[in-house]
């Protein structure tokens, strides 16, 4: 990260021009209409063009392919995405020029403060699933806020909403400490697990990044952390003021009364201090997604949002893109993908896919990154044991070099029946022999392994 004397504030006014080193990306594009709709002067690169870029330029905003120096032009500061280093030929000369160069999570945490409302959710998984229902919610009571989540939601038709409330909602990540650069006034933690061991040096390294979070939030915000994950109440554990908590299985101020099964899916109460807040059926599965809604609902219940506005808020959420995110059918097998890439979001997801009463589970898995297969190998090898047949595709890379040695087949060789594929091309040869009626088919990771299950619906 770029350590500049000159607070990124003191360049968010009207006609500052700001550069965006990888504009494209999925909370870059949201920032560029936010810092144009704040009467900055915004300009851009992305190696590519796409959709995303297509529609910048249609609101004016001028977009380079590809990244040069010269992209520049004469502009005040850079912001770069996380996929931009400091080898990267825009920041390098950016740098010669004395131009500052800023971090995207910098930029956010500038911008929520201009809110009366920063929600900002996190967790080692179920950020997105939970930031879209607050997304809902708060659309339902037509607080129009402004929202970032790290997945395609349909009622945006994209991943973010540049809305004209007082309220933020981002999905906020731990990884590199990005949250840090928050200033939330509602922090929601949704759990603490051990991840991203590449930059955390433990768990208990993570739950202290974590509790530093929860110590952003200001004496009149609200910090609300989930009574039934150990991680989450230990980062939370004796803070200098009071904790909302929520949760199934232990004493907490926001439960689940009555939780039954609906057609496949659940329907519950809203129980806040003991009171009915709403009454509430979801469209998606899982115990895991109670505990999301909760976690939604007691956001929206500290920011005094009414129940009505819930109910009507989660009613109408069906998912967010690569959440159990049903695709077709391919010779009579149902093909579902997830972004699943955590060996408790695994968990999770196979409990609740091996109940929906489907013959057999056939589960195609890429593992993300190296460091994260090794560290948590043993895990991985359990979770995938719970699937009928497990095909796992060789791991994706990332931002990671394989210096560990280490390879999918080696998590094959633990997995009874499982097949390793190299490639996705392999995943793809395999499970054309493999599906048949009955089978519920999900494809699995944080990498281009849905790529395989468009390519076989295609087929149909």
């Amino acid at each position: 990260m770029m350590h500049n004397s000159t607070s990124i504030e003191t360049f968010l006014v009207p006609d500052k021009r700001v550069h965006l080193a990888g504009i494209g990306g999925v909370s870059m594009c949201p920032l560029a209409e936010v810092l144009q709709g704040m009467g900055l002067h915004v300009q851009g690169s992305d190696m590519n063009d796409s959709a995303t870029v297509e529609h910048l330029r249609s609101l004016g905003i001028p977009v380079a392919v590809g990244h040069n120096a010269e992209n520049l032009g004469e502009c005040d500061l850079v912001i770069r995405s996380a996929a931009i280093h400091d080898n990267n030929p825009e920041i390098a000369g950016a740098i010669a020029r004395h131009i500052p160069v800023y971090e995207r999570a910098q930029a956010w945490g500038a911008i929520m403060r201009r809110y009366p409302n920063a929600l900002c959710v996190s967790g080692t998984h179920g950020k997105t699933t939970t930031s879209s229902m607050c997304a809902h919610i708060f659309m339902a009571a037509e607080k129009d806020p402004t929202v970032m989540i790290g997945g395609t939601l349909p009622l945006f038709h994209s991943g973010y909403h540049v809305g004209h409330g007082d309220t933020i909602i981002l999905e906020s990540c731990e990884y590199c400490n990005s949250f840090l650069c928050f200033f939330p006034t509602v922090a929601v933690i949704l759990n603490v697990e051990a991840d991203h061991l590449d930059f955390f040096k433990d768990l208990d390294d993570i739950k202290h990044s974590f509790r530093q979070f929860a110590e952003l939030v200001p004496p009149t915000g609200h910090v609300i952390a989930c009574a039934d994950n150990a991680g989450a109440m230990d980062a939370v554990a004796n803070l200098s003021r009071p904790v909302f908590t929520y949760g199934l299985d232990r004493d907490a101020d926001c439960t689940a009364a009555i939780l039954k099964d609906t057609e496949g899916t659940p329907s519950f109460d809203i129980v806040i201090h003991g009171e009915a807040y709403a009454h509430v059926r979801l469209h998606v599965y899982g115990r895991h997604n109670v505990l999301n809604a909760l976690a939604a609902a007691s956001a929206a219940y500290v920011l005094g949002v009414p129940g009505e506005a819930v109910e009507r808020g989660l009613d109408a959420f069906s998912g967010a893109s690569r959440r159990f995110e049903h695709k077709g059918t391919y010779h009579g097998a149902e093909i579902y993908d997830d972004y699943a890439h955590h060996p408790d979001e695994l968990h999770a997801l196979l409990t609740t896919a091996k109940a929906l009463g489907y013959q057999r589970l056939v589960v195609a898995f890429q593992p993300h990154t190296y460091t994260r297969t090794a560290k948590l190998f043993d895990r991985f090898v359990e979770e995938l044991k719970l699937a009928d047949l497990a095909v796992v595709a060789e791991i994706y890379a990332a931002r990671e070099q394989n210096t560990l040695g280490i390879s999918s087949a080696d998590l094959c060789a633990r997995i009874p029946g499982a097949i390793y594929c190299p490639t996705l091309e392999k995943v793809s040869e395999q499970l054309r022999q493999i599906a048949q009626p009955g089978d519920l088919i999900l494809t699995v990771g944080a990498g281009d392994i849905y790529r395989v299950g468009e390519k076989l619906l295609k087929e149909v």
